[in-house]
């Protein structure tokens, strides 16, 4: 899965909230840089003969990178029709397979892994039960992985949030995660531990931590698409929903040219499993 973390709805919730746009999702959420998965493979020592454990692999983005780097992938996913897209999507690749649960609830059969990997998704597992169970499931020496996007800003740039806060309030007002994103070099000075996650304790070494910039374009109607797919949007009745995001593809075609880029610091968060 992924998701912006500040925006955490009941984790009860979750397949609700992603399974009713699956194909949207797949289609507007950004990916990953190629740089980011060089760089877990060169600080993790992941190869061909690894065994990689993917937590929430949504529709399977990041686990299609994965597998064409020859890794046996187990990849657990709780939404049913997330998880029906990503078989679909990954039918080719005979050494991924994706088990329907939550991780809280996954049945690992005993199995052990070389690298756990969580891509914009470890903000939807329990933390009193997930870091543990991490560390359980890997093997002696084995990495913990966290993948995510930060969606920032660039002081003097056309931010879309900034062009449409007055819309925003007229349709939902007083939301209390109506804001602009960060600074992007705010968010480069976040560079210790596992972001905004709980931390795990003493189950993992000290993070390695990697950032990457990347930004999507959309025009009016692709950036509401984008908006769509997300927890914080999904969440409000459609009846305000809709009219807001009508409203906010309108503004982007009347007011910035009909090209509106969505920013974000890609991050890499690394540490080794604590014997």
């Amino acid at each position: 899965m992924t998701d912006d973390p500040q925006t955490r709805p009941n984790r009860l919730d979750l397949g609700r909230v992603f399974n009713e746009v699956p194909e949207l999702y797949d289609r507007v959420r950004p990916g990953y840089p190629d740089e980011l998965f060089a760089d877990l493979g060169a600080i993790t020592g992941m190869d061909r003969r690894s065994s990689v454990l993917e937590v929430g692999c949504g529709t399977g983005q990041a686990t299609r990178t994965l597998a064409t780097l020859g890794c046996s992938v187990t990849a657990v996913e709780p939404g049913a029709g997330m998880a029906a897209l990503a078989r679909r999507r990954l039918a080719s690749f005979p050494d991924v397979d994706i088990e329907g649960s939550t991780f809280e609830e996954w049945d690992d059969r005993g199995r052990r892994f070389d690298v756990l990997v969580a891509a914009q998704s470890w903000h939807w597992v329990d933390p009193s039960i997930g870091w543990q169970r991490a560390h359980d499931v890997l093997s002696p020496g084995g990495w913990m992985a966290l993948l995510g996007h930060v969606v920032v800003r660039r002081p003097g740039e056309p931010e879309v949030y900034a062009e449409t806060a007055d819309l925003h309030e007229r349709f939902c007002p007083g939301n209390p995660d109506w804001g602009h994103p960060p600074l992007e070099e705010e968010v480069r000075t976040t560079d210790e531990g596992w972001g905004l996650v709980d931390g795990p304790g003493g189950l993992f070494g000290p993070t390695i931590v990697r950032w990457y910039p990347t930004v999507q374009w959309f025009d009016g109607d692709g950036f509401a698409d984008h908006l769509r797919s997300l927890s914080l949007f999904r969440r409000l009745d459609r009846d305000v929903r809709e009219p807001l995001l009508d409203a906010i593809a309108e503004r982007i075609r009347s007011r910035m040219g009909d090209r509106a880029s969505r920013r974000y610091l890609s991050v890499l968060r690394v540490g080794q499993r604590a014997e």
